[in-house]
């Protein structure tokens, strides 16, 4: 059964992905809908000389299979399904990009710690699968998710991987990521991996270029079912691509910082991306009064400096 060929809706869509949990489990030959499938051919029928006892495994494989996969499904954000409005990337699953599979950091006791990590996984496994953006799909290295901790209540967002982030998969990590960590941990005294980091856009645009609109829209779905996942009491833009897109505002990033905004119930601080302050370091003062205003909004001390 090829891609490409298949129906819009979401029944086909859950086929597909029924058909690859068969695939995973070691199944060659099936029936589905009356329809043949299968390497061998011969009217779909399984190989008459499997084995028994391979028959066995198989079936509890596809069941283990089939279990996990109506675990997730549940649990998949709304503006991940498919629909007639959301977009031919997740009505017909492409071939998976490379990706780096999600990996939670923070307390992994903490209520609901499993559940959100499963459900971000599934949102990664979609963002490798996504094609929408035929430039940054053609010229990217790998899908760049997100990292961090899944019951965090600060998300990070900035605007889109750079070349480290593209290579290792992991969102800032480079220079800029460097200094995001100490605006973290030295700045705020929180651990990095206590929050969870982002960006508007997953795959890297060709020669660090700034996303287009079209591309961050595109990409919109996957910043918005993340943070229903992860349900943040606050949000941190970093720059004024991430600023400007979250809020759907066209206001420059000097007047947008500063201030409290509200998204979705969520307290939104903005201040300048950490790229822009290593090629301005005056600037660096106007983000610490940023990162200060974001402390007490969320009652953590403000040390001065």
């Amino acid at each position: 059964m090829e891609p490409e060929k298949l129906s819009k809706t979401s029944t086909t869509r859950y086929l597909y992905e029924y058909l690859e949990d068969l695939s995973r489990a070691g199944v060659q030959d099936f029936y589905v809908g009356g329809a043949r499938g299968g390497r061998s051919g011969q009217n779909g029928m399984k190989k008459q000389n499997r084995q028994d006892a391979k028959k066995t495994q198989i079936a509890e494989n596809v069941a283990t299979a089939q279990a996990g996969r109506n675990a997730t499904s549940t649990s998949r954000p709304e503006s991940l399904k498919t629909s007639s409005e959301e977009g031919a990337a997740f009505a017909a699953p492409t071939k998976s990009a490379p990706f780096r599979v999600f990996e939670p950091t923070g307390d992994s006791n903490a209520p609901e710690f499993d559940d959100r990590t499963e459900r971000l996984r599934v949102i990664c496994a979609d963002v490798a699968r996504c094609a929408r953006c035929a430039e940054l799909a053609a010229s990217r290295t790998q899908t760049v998710f997100g990292s961090g901790n899944p019951t965090s209540e600060l998300v990070f967002v900035g605007e889109g991987p750079g070349a480290d982030e593209d290579a290792q998969g992991l969102p800032f990590v480079g220079r800029s990521g460097k200094l995001l960590t100490d605006m973290i941990e030295k700045g705020m005294g929180i651990p990095r991996d206590s929050v969870f980091i982002c960006n508007v856009v997953r795959c890297r645009p060709p020669q660090n270029r700034n996303p287009r609109p079209d591309e961050a829209a595109a990409c919109r779905p996957f910043l918005d079912a993340t943070l229903d996942v992860v349900r943040p009491k606050f949000i941190c833009c970093l720059g004024s691509i991430a600023a400007k897109n979250l809020l759907g505002v066209d206001v420059p990033i000097g007047r947008l910082r500063g201030k409290v905004h509200d998204y979705r119930g969520m307290k939104v601080v903005c201040t300048y991306h950490p790229a822009y302050l290593l090629r301005n370091p005056p600037a660096k003062k106007d983000a610490w009064a940023d990162l200060q205003l974001l402390m007490r909004e969320m009652g953590l001390p403000t040390p001065t400096k």
